[in-house]
C-alpha cells in the first residue's frame, strides 16, 4: 500500500513539473507577444489556459484521490494540502499571463510610448520564481523555497521603477496616459505572478515544515 502510495506522490510531483511548464511557456509566450506585438501569438497564449485549467483539474483530482484511497501519516497530508494550495496559484498565474495577452492585442497597432527591457527583466524574475518554487517542493528544499520568497523583492523594485518612468511619460504628455495605464496593468500582473511563486514557495516550507508564515503570522497577532 505505501509504495503504491509513493508512485502516486511521484506522480503527483510529476504532474506539478508539468503545469508548472505550461505556465512557464505561457508567461514567455505572452511577453514576446507584447515586445513584438503580435496579436496572434498573444491569441495563442489565451488559448493555453484551457490547457493550464485541465492540469489543474488533473492535480486536485490525484490529491483527492489520495486522500480519500490512502492512508497519509500528518507529513503526507502536508505535502497533499500543499499541492492543493500551490496549483491555486498556478492557475491564477495563467490567468494573468492571459490578461497580459488581451491588452497586446489592443495594443498590436499602436506605437509604443516606451521600450520594455525593465517588463521583460520583471518577467524573467517572476519567472524563475515560480520555476524554483516548483522545483522546491519536488525536491523538498526548504533553502530554495527561501531563496524564491527573497527574490520577490527584485521584482516589486522592476514595478516601482517601471512605474515611475510611466508617470514621468504622462508628465511630458498626456497622451501617453492611456497606453501607459495599460503598460501598469501589465506591470501589475508581472508583480502578482511573482506574488504567487511567493505563495508556493511558502506552501513548499509549510510541506516540509509544518508552518506556515500566514498562520504564524495570524496567530502571533491574535497573542500580541
Amino acid at each position: 500500500m505505501r509504495n503504491r502510495f509513493d508512485r502516486e506522490l511521484v506522480q503527483l510531483n510529476d504532474e506539478l513539473i508539468e503545469m508548472g511548464s505550461l505556465i512557464e511557456k505561457a508567461i514567455e509566450m505572452a511577453v514576446t507577444a507584447l515586445v513584438k506585438q503580435d496579436a496572434e501569438l498573444a491569441q495563442k497564449t489565451i488559448a493555453m489556459d484551457t490547457e493550464i485549467d485541465n492540469q489543474e483539474r488533473t492535480i486536485e483530482n490525484l490529491c483527492l484521490k489520495l486522500l480519500l484511497q490512502q492512508q497519509p501519516v500528518a507529513r503526507d497530508l502536508r505535502v497533499i494540502s500543499a499541492a492543493l494550495k500551490m496549483i491555486t496559484d498556478m492557475e491564477r498565474i495563467g490567468d494573468h499571463a492571459t490578461d497580459i495577452s488581451e491588452i497586446t492585442i489592443q495594443l498590436a497597432d499602436q506605437q509604443y510610448i516606451k521600450e520594455l527591457e525593465r517588463t521583460q527583466e520583471m518577467a524573467k524574475e517572476a519567472t524563475v520564481m515560480l520555476v524554483k518554487s516548483i522545483e522546491a517542493f519536488v525536491n523538498k528544499d526548504i533553502v530554495l523555497a527561501g531563496e524564491v520568497i527573497g527574490r520577490d523583492d527584485r521584482v516589486d523594485e522592476l514595478f516601482a521603477e517601471i512605474k515611475d518612468e510611466l508617470i514621468d511619460l504622462i508628465h511630458q504628455d498626456t497622451n501617453n496616459g492611456a497606453q501607459a495605464a495599460d503598460f501598469l496593468m501589465i506591470a501589475k500582473y508581472l508583480e502578482r505572478i511573482g506574488d504567487h511563486a511567493t505563495n508556493i514557495a511558502e506552501w513548499v516550507i509549510f510541506s516540509i515544515t509544518g508552518q506556515h508564515k500566514s498562520y504564524e503570522t495570524e496567530k502571533n497577532g491574535q497573542k500580541a
